[in-house]
């Protein structure tokens, strides 16, 4: 019964190397997934109030006072 529950994770303990490049794609897949995700939440929260939103009209001010 117990080696049924271990098993699966002997193939990743097996090698030191296997071990530690198993936590560090899966630290680097979380971050990825956590960061991209952390910035979906904030831009749809402060839509209309972040510099990429609004830039077009102070672009075009700027651009029609210099031509006057």
């Amino acid at each position: 019964m117990a080696n049924s529950r271990v098993f699966p994770l002997q193939g990743l303990i097996r090698r030191n190397a296997v071990y530690l490049t198993t936590i560090f794609a899966s630290a680097f897949a979380f971050e990825l997934t956590f960061d991209t995700a952390s910035n979906k939440v904030w831009d749809s929260f402060n839509r209309g109030r972040q510099w990429k939103d609004i830039k077009h009209q102070y672009l075009n001010k700027a651009d029609d006072e210099d031509y006057e």
